[in-house]
C-alpha cells in the first residue's frame, strides 16, 4: 500500500517548516522560489493527495444545491427520485450541504419557468434538473451558463446543450422495445401512443418514437403499418377507446411513457387481450398490469439512480473539484412478470 504522508513527514523529507509545505500545497505564496520548486518535485515523487475532506470540513463552507423538478404529486414516476436524492446527501452528510428543491408541474411550462425563477433567487452554487420543456429548458440552461453555475440534466436530453446529462439513450429505448414487440408478434399493425405529449416539449418521447419506428424499418419482411396517437391526459380512455374501433387489426401499442396502465386498463375492460402492450416504468399501478399479463414488457428508466447519480456527481464537483461526466448513459432494463421483484421499491 502507498504511504500516506503527513505535511510533518514531507517538511523532514524537504527540510523545511510544515507552514512552508502548507503554503505550497494551498498556493498561498510567500516562499522563495527554489524551495517552492524544490517541494513542488517532492510532492511530485511521493504522488502527495490532499486529504480534501478535511480541508472541506476545516473551511466550514456551506454548499447551496438547487433542484427543479417535476412535482411527484402530479405524476407519480417523479416520486422515487427523492429516495435518490436523500441516499446522495446522506453519503455527504459530513459536509455542510443545503438542499432547495423547486417542484413544477409536469404538464404546465408556466409552472416550469416559475420555479425556475425562484430556484435562481436561492443563489445556488450547482442545480440539479428535469428538463422536461425544450424551449423552456434551453432558455434556462442558457442563463445557468451565462451565470457560470454548474448543472446536471437528467431523464431528459435537450442535446443543444452542454449541461451534463444523466439517463438512457431513448432512441435505444425505442428500439429495444421495438425488438420486444416483434419477438411476441408476428404480424398485424402497431401502435405507438404518446399520451400527454405536448407540442415539441417531449423530445424523449419523439426520440423513443424513432428508435421504435427505425427497428421495423431495417427489418426486410416488415409489410403492416406503424400507426400513432396522441393522447391528452383527461381524454385517455374515451380517445383509446375510438382509436382501438378504427384500427380493429391493431396487434401491438408501445405506449412511450410511465402511462401505459391507462392503455392496460382499457385493454383489459374491453377483453382485447390479444394486443401485446410494451411500455414504461415500475409504477405501481403498471407493475399490477405486469402482474396479470396485461402488459408484457416495461423497460425500467430508474428515475430513482438518475437523481441520485445527478446530484452525486454535482457533490463531487462542488467539493472535490472532480469533473462531472459530460454523459452518463444507464442500462436499458427490460422487465417482465417473471423478474419484476428484485427492482420494486423497498
Amino acid at each position: 500500500m502507498m504511504k500516506k504522508y503527513t505535511i510533518k513527514d514531507i517538511a523532514q523529507l524537504a527540510g523545511v517548516s510544515k507552514g512552508t509545505i502548507d503554503r505550497v500545497i494551498h498556493n498561498r505564496g510567500n516562499v522563495a522560489k527554489d524551495v517552492e520548486d524544490k517541494v513542488k518535485r517532492l510532492l511530485e515523487d511521493i504522488d502527495y493527495q490532499p486529504n480534501l475532506i478535511a480541508r472541506n470540513l476545516k473551511n466550514n463552507r456551506i454548499y447551496q444545491i438547487g433542484a427543479l423538478l417535476p412535482d411527484p404529486k402530479k405524476d407519480a414516476y417523479w416520486e422515487v427520485c427523492s429516495d435518490g436524492i436523500q441516499q446522495a446527501l446522506s453519503e455527504f452528510s459530513a459536509f455542510d450541504i443545503r438542499m432547495n428543491t423547486f417542484l413544477f408541474d409536469p404538464t404546465d411550462t408556466k409552472s416550469f419557468t416559475a420555479q425556475h425563477k425562484q430556484l435562481l433567487d436561492s443563489a445556488p452554487d450547482i442545480i440539479l434538473m428535469v428538463p422536461l420543456f425544450y424551449k423552456e429548458a434551453k432558455n434556462v440552461l442558457e442563463q445557468y451558463k451565462s451565470l457560470n453555475i454548474q448543472v446536471c440534466t437528467f431523464n431528459n436530453q435537450i442535446e443543444a446543450s452542454t449541461a451534463n446529462f444523466i439517463g438512457q439513450d431513448l432512441y435505444q429505448s425505442g428500439r429495444v422495445a421495438a425488438k420486444l414487440m416483434h419477438s411476441i408478434i408476428d404480424k398485424g399493425d402497431m401502435a405507438i401512443i404518446h399520451i400527454d405529449e405536448k407540442y415539441k416539449n417531449a423530445v424523449h418521447m419523439q426520440e423513443k418514437e424513432k428508435g421504435f419506428k427505425s427497428y421495423y424499418e431495417d427489418l426486410n419482411d416488415f409489410h403492416d403499418d406503424i400507426l400513432k396517437c396522441k393522447i391528452k391526459y383527461t381524454e385517455t380512455e374515451d380517445k383509446l377507446r375510438d382509436f382501438l374501433k378504427d384500427h380493429p387489426n391493431l396487434t401491438g401499442i408501445f405506449v412511450t411513457n410511465s402511462k401505459a396502465f391507462h392503455v392496460a386498463r382499457l385493454l383489459e375492460s374491453e377483453n382485447k387481450n390479444h394486443i401485446k402492450l410494451v411500455g414504461y416504468d415500475l409504477l405501481e399501478e403498471n407493475v399490477n398490469f405486469l402482474k396479470n399479463g396485461v402488459i408484457d414488457f416495461l423497460i425500467h428508466q430508474n428515475p430513482r439512480q438518475q437523481a441520485y447519480l445527478g446530484l452525486k456527481f454535482l457533490i463531487e464537483y462542488l467539493v472535490f473539484e472532480k469533473e462531472i461526466p459530460g454523459k452518463h448513459l444507464l442500462p436499458i432494463d427490460i422487465i417482465n412478470s417473471e423478474n419484476v421483484k428484485p427492482f420494486l421499491r423497498p
